[in-house]
Parts: structure tokens; C-alpha cells; sequence
């Protein structure tokens, strides 16, 4: 047999360690469907001019474009008959991605819990992302429940100790980035580190309805091809999930408008895809500042925001319910760490 069926839940062992197919050279071409696909446009990725007065040589690729690319090679081997992608921790931007740049990924088996049902488990995974150079410019945990095939014995559960945050003194600034002579009209917004307050929420006002061809075309951009995203008889609800990077993309663009001096992604300490997103729900977003840090960089801080989606929304600055579960209309609840000028 030629074809490959994909990895199911029995298939996986602790430790082990997964070299993922195809490395890809990514370009200017990526970055402008990036920006085509979501209203992204923050001005340290999308200026050369812009990001040589803040210290760098140009202007690097989009941080998750990083991230979605590393991603994509990963599910073939991952999460190919994914029933869901669950959530995500540890996750550090270690350098930053040029045009021009080739990435690969490798994965490690971390963790195995065989769900109760025993149709299905969850497979735990630290993911890198290398470089032309075998540098690491991205690493990450991610959970996902993934469909069992065959009736097999359940491993022992092995559930890692992941960190609730990254701390601040593991942030990893670009070399060279210096705010200090920030030009906050071309970027967009007045705010700086120092205008914002731990615990202030900040509606992103604006909202965008998903298309089917849309999420599809992003998907396949990042060469994804996990079934759920594309074949509707895979669900027995005969719709395509949206994937969930696609809802990730597109709120972190929304919260350009509130935050658009938070250039830069540099870590992502947790992330949850509460309820699932389809073609025809309208995504709203809102933040709130759980943190903040300086850095050794001139004129640079760290600041730690909760990016929240919601289908529909209502306005009001709700996650979940007296049960302790997320509402319906949660989509994504997403933990990181931006740079923005002091």
C-alpha cells in the first residue's frame, strides 16, 4: 500500500520523535496572501522602512506565519484524523523568519491519555520549527484528539507537567530591535506600554464573517490537510470545521485596532479552542492585559494580553458560565506575549 491513511491514536509512543515532511521556502508571495487573507497590518511586518528605524534589516515575515507554517508540516503526522485540536502551551518565538528563510519540523511525543470512550485519545506533542541553519525559530506544545482505529490495549496515561506561563525573563527579543524612536503615527495608534493597565479589557469593535473558501484557501496556504477542514462527510454533521489557526490569525488582526503597537508575538503560554468555528459565524474580539515586563531591548516591553474570539458577540467581556465552562460563543481563548515601545 502506497497511500498513507494517516496516524491514528495507537499509533503514537512516548518519545518518540517525528521528522515531518516537506520544508518550505516562504517568501513575499506568503506574506501577501497572509495579509490578503486577514486584515493584517501591523507595521513592523508589513514596512522594510519601518522595521530598519526599529533596528532590524527588514521586515521579517508575520509571526504566524511562522507559526502556521511549522504547524502545517506537522499534520500529516499529528493530526491528519484529528477530531479536534485542543489546546497549546510553552510556546516561544526564538528567531525571526526572513523571505527567503526554509522551514522544517520535528516533533516529540510527550504525552498519551486514551480517552474514556476508547474511540479516541489524546496525543500530547513539542513541536520545532528549524531554519535553513538547523536554528530553532519556533517551539511549542500542542494537545489534540485524535481517533483511534483498531481496538487496542490503552496505554498508560502520561499527561505532561506543562507551565502555565512563559516567564518574562525567557522572552526572546529579536537582535537589534530597538523602539526607541518609534514613529507612532505610521504605525497606527498612539499607545505604548505604559498606557495600558493590568486587567483593562479592550473591545476590538470590529467583526468578519468566515467564508468556506476562505478558511479552505488559508488551510491549504499552510499545507494543511487535516479531513476536518475539508471533507464534509468526515463530520457527522456534514460541515468543515474551520481551522483553528485560521481564528487565530484573524482576531489577532482585529486587535490591530486597540493594540497596534503590540508588533510582535514572542511567546504563547496557553490557548484553548473552546467551541468549534464554521463557515457563516461572524468573529468578534476582545483583550485584556494580564501582564507586563520590560526587556533589556531600548525602548522595548513585554506585554502579556489574553485574545479572545467570539461568534456573534454581545459586547460583554464574558469567557464562561457558574459551571465553569466556556459559553457557546467562545471560539479561542489565546495567552501570549507581545513587544511593544515603551
Amino acid at each position: 500500500m502506497k497511500t498513507n491513511p494517516g496516524r491514528f491514536f495507537e499509533d503514537y509512543r512516548l518519545g518518540e520523535v517525528i521528522a515531518h515532511a516537506v520544508p518550505r521556502t516562504v517568501s513575499g508571495g506568503e506574506r501577501a496572501l497572509y495579509h490578503a487573507l486577514y486584515p493584517a497590518r501591523h507595521a513592523l511586518y508589513s514596512s522594510d522602512e519601518f522595521a530598519r528605524a526599529s533596528g532590524l534589516p527588514a521586515a521579517p515575515m508575520d509571526d504566524l506565519i511562522a507559526f502556521h507554517t511549522v504547524f502545517g508540516k506537522t499534520v500529516p503526522d499529528i493530526s491528519l484524523n484529528a477530531i479536534a485540536n485542543l489546546g497549546y502551551a510553552e510556546g516561544r518565538w526564538l528567531k525571526p523568519v526572513w523571505p527567503g528563510d526554509t522551514l522544517r519540523s520535528e516533533s516529540e511525543v510527550i504525552g498519551l491519555k486514551e480517552n474514556s470512550n476508547g474511540k479516541s485519545g489524546v496525543v500530547y506533542v513539542r513541536t520545532r520549527g528549524l531554519n535553513q541553519r538547523n536554528e530553532i525559530v519556533l517551539e511549542y506544545v500542542r494537545w489534540v484528539m485524535v481517533r483511534k482505529n483498531r481496538a487496542t490495549p490503552a496505554p498508560e496515561a502520561i499527561v505532561p507537567e506543562l507551565k502555565k506561563s512563559v516567564a518574562a525573563g525567557d522572552l526572546v527579543v529579536p537582535e537589534g530591535l530597538d523602539f526607541s524612536k518609534y514613529d507612532f503615527t505610521l504605525a497606527g495608534e498612539p499607545h505604548c506600554w505604559g498606557d495600558y493597565a493590568l486587567g483593562e479589557k479592550i473591545d476590538h469593535v470590529d467583526g468578519v464573517t468566515v467564508e468556506e473558501a476562505e478558511h479552505m484557501l488559508a488551510t491549504r496556504l499552510w499545507q494543511n490537510t487535516a479531513k476536518v477542514h475539508f471533507d464534509a462527510t468526515n463530520r457527522e454533521d456534514g460541515r468543515r470545521l474551520i481551522y483553528g489557526g485560521h481564528v487565530i490569525s484573524l482576531v489577532r488582526a482585529l486587535s490591530f485596532n486597540g493594540l497596534a503597537n503590540a508588533q510582535m508575538i514572542v511567546a504563547l503560554n496557553a490557548g484553548a479552542h473552546a467551541n468549534p468555528c464554521f463557515a457563516g459565524d461572524t468573529v468578534r474580539a476582545w483583550s485584556e492585559v494580564l501582564d507586563k515586563a520590560e526587556t533589556a531591548a531600548p525602548g522595548v516591553g513585554a506585554i502579556r494580553l489574553r485574545l479572545v474570539a467570539v461568534k456573534h458577540g454581545t459586547g460583554e467581556f464574558v469567557l464562561k458560565g457558574v459551571d465553569g465552562k466556556y459559553l457557546p460563543e467562545v471560539l479561542l481563548d489565546l495567552d501570549y506575549w507581545a513587544l511593544m515601545p515603551v
